[in-house]
This record gives structure tokens, sequence and C-alpha cells, in this order.
């Protein structure tokens, strides 16, 4: 049997768990202030006089605002010069109040009012000129985008990306230590889940279990989770029936919390029972690409030729070429922060040199149709000294979390 798969009851493996958010550091104000200078000086420099911040992940990273997308129009706009402020509907005030952790005056509108015309309003208050440049959040739904774009005639409407991606892209000192004890956490759920599996357990038991471990290790839960095994593990997110385990079944998980935000996203892969030949040689050959993706990760490179790297190590095994199957269907990584999935991504085609305080999942799955899949997946992050893994590959297919390493 796999060391550390199985032997364990559901409550002996949550008994084991405790609260691992002692001690973390939210983001604080200074840090926002910070962030706020950096895109104004961003800005200036790429000719922009405002951009506005729709609800969503880059409203929090500015703004502290956790707000979730919708039909109605919340954000904030930033000027080039000058004090942030905030857009929301009038029933809403008291809430954004509440939630911001940076200080700025709230316009409202009520619900038969325009909202595209206040944030227009709000940007000639701003004294931007006629003809200004203004950057409209990446995120901003088209329904959005076309309102405003009917109404600001004059406004040279831009995405705000140039602005937004060169602050995210870098992550902080503070923003890395929220990672690293996000992903911390999922590691010990993926351990503890790995301990409750027994022949005939369902994929929908494993998922509340791994549900209420998060919890038990200081996160709200899941954030998203992914249990697949045998022949389902081929599909890299999941098929949708449940499954009963087996023996001799590969198991995959992929799972993550969120700590302040910030985003743990890790998959593992090992056999319930006693590996195959073939399943030994395939799992040996994806910790091999991941491997090799990781000493691909050179500061300066662009981020595709880490999807390069690890493919020529699969192609070398008679895997693929490119995308086919068996082999590699997705790209190598994506990045990670406040969001699960945010740019830049390890794949081919996106030059975006690799810059310290980069943060990348590193997962070049290996799917075989109608046999198994094997995904694993570590996240590293970039220092000035090259790639630093957040938590430790997987050790090998019969000991996966090194219990006997």
């Amino acid at each position: 049997m796999t060391v550390g798969v199985g032997g364990k009851t559901p409550q002996q493996a949550l008994g084991g768990l405790t609260n691992m958010t002692a001690s973390v550091q939210p983001i604080d104000l200074a840090e926002y202030q910070a962030r706020i200078a950096k895109a104004q000086v961003l800005m200036r420099e790429q000719g922009l006089s405002a951009i506005y911040l729709n609800a969503g992940s880059n409203l929090r990273y500015f703004t502290g605002v956790k707000w979730n997308p919708s039909e109605r129009m919340v954000g904030a706009v930033l000027p080039a010069h000058g004090a942030l402020a905030y857009i929301a509907p009038a029933f809403e005030e008291g809430t954004i109040r509440d939630f911001r952790e940076v200080d700025g005056v709230i316009h409202t509108w009520q619900e038969h009012e325009n909202p595209y015309r206040l944030l227009l309003d709000m940007l000639a208050g701003m004294g931007l000129a006629a003809d200004a440049v203004v950057g409209l959040c990446p995120s901003l739904a088209f329904f959005m985008f076309d309102g405003i774009r009917r109404l600001g005639a004059g406004f040279d409407f831009v995405d705000a990306a140039c602005v937004i991606n060169p602050c995210r892209y870098h992550k902080s000192a503070t923003e890395l230590a929220l990672m690293q004890r996000a992903k911390d956490m999922t590691l010990e759920v993926h351990k503890a889940a790995a301990s409750i599996l027994r022949a005939g357990i369902s994929t929908l038991e494993v998922a509340e279990f791994i549900r209420e471990a998060h919890r038990k290790v200081g996160a709200p839960g899941s954030t998203f989770c992914i249990v697949l095994f045998g022949e389902a593990s081929a599909f890299p997110h999941g098929v949708k029936h449940a499954q009963v385990l087996k023996d001799g079944d590969m198991v995959l998980i992929d799972t993550g919390c969120q700590l302040h935000g910030y985003q743990a996203d890790i998959t593992r892969s090992y056999v319930f029972g006693t590996p195959s030949e073939r399943q030994r040689a395939l799992w040996n050959l994806e910790k091999a690409a991941q491997q090799a993706a990781f000493d691909a990760a050179n500061l300066g490179a662009p981020c595709g030729s880490v999807d390069a790297a690890a493919r020529r190590c699969l192609e070398a095994a008679g895997l693929g070429p490119d995308y086919q199957l068996p082999g590699l269907p997705h790209r190598t990584g994506h990045g990670i922060g406040l969001d699960v999935h945010e740019g830049p991504y390890l794949v081919r085609g996106d030059e975006t040199p690799l810059a310290e305080g980069m943060c990348f999942s590193n997962e070049p799955m290996i799917c075989v149709p109608g046999e198994f899949g094997i995904r694993l997946e570590d996240h590293f992050y970039m220092t000035a000294n090259g790639p630093r893994w957040f938590t430790q590959p997987s050790h090998s297919i019969d000991d996966p979390f090194g219990l006997e390493a």
C-alpha cells in the first residue's frame, strides 16, 4: 500500500489538524497605498489620466474591498493625480465603507439611475480633459463597457491591464507569506485526505472531507475541489459522475483554499494499493517534467520557455507531441495570487520575461485516455536567485508525501 494512503478514519484525520492561521499578517494600509502610488506612476508614464477598477480581484488588490462582480456597477476610479473615489449603489454605501481599506469619497446611484453616467461625471469632476485616455478594468463585463462607451464620447477608453498587470505580477513579501501559509494549509489537508481513503469510498465523500479539513486548518473552506479515481483521472477538470475507489486506481486530488484572499492550488496523484509498472513509469515521467519546467524558470527567460521545457521532457519519452494524447493537453502553469488563475502564464507564446516576485503553478499533466491521468502540481515564485518552491514536490509514487523519506 502506498505510504500515507488509507489507515485512518475521517475523525482521526481531522483530529490531527489544527488552525494554522495564527500570526498571519494581512495586507496593511501602507501596502495598499504603495500599490496605488505605483499604479499612478505607471499611468503617468503611459499617458493614462485615470483607470476604473471594477468589483473583483482588481478592486480588492488596490482598495481592500471584497466584492463579487454583478450586473450592478461597484468599483473605484483611480486618477493619475489625486485621490481614489468609489462608485456603488446607494443602498450598498455602508457596506463599501465597512469593507474598504483605502479612504475615498463614495459616489452613489439609485436603482433607477444610470451608473455609467455617474462614472463619467466622476471623471469630469476629477478634472479630466474631454479627450483623456481612461483605462477600463480588464475584467469589466462587455455590457458595462458598451454602456460607458455609448455615453462617453470623447474619452479614449483603453485596457487598464497595462497598469494593473505590472503591479499584480510582482508579489510583495507579505503576499508571498500569505500564499506560503495557504499552500502549507492545503498540503496538510492533502495528507489528511489521503489517509482516509478506503476501498468503496466515493469521490463525493472525499470532497466533503476536504472542505471540512480546510475549515479545520483555518480556511473558510475549499476554494475548489476536484477528486478523481481511475479512468476519470485522465480528465483534467473531472467528469460529471462520482466514482467509487477500488484497488489499483490512480487517485487525483486538486484543491485549494484562500487566506486573506490569497490562493493555494495543489494537486497530488498516487495509487490506491500497489502501482503497476505503467503507473510507476508515467508517474516518474510526470515528476521529471515538473522538475524540467522548474529548472527552466530562469530570470529574464520568457514564460513560454518553461512550458517548452516540460514538453521536451514528455516528448522525448514518446508522449505528445504538442497537445496530443497521451501527453500534456494544456499549458504547464498559470500565475496565482488573489485569483487562482491569473497572468502571466507558462504557455507557448507568452513572452513575458520571468521576474522577481512572479508566482506560478507547475503542473505538466499527463493524460492517458481510457487509463488514468497524473498531475503533480506545486507552485514556485521567482527570487533574485531564480525559482523557489512554495511546497516541495511529491516525493515518490510509493511515498507521495515523503513520510518515510
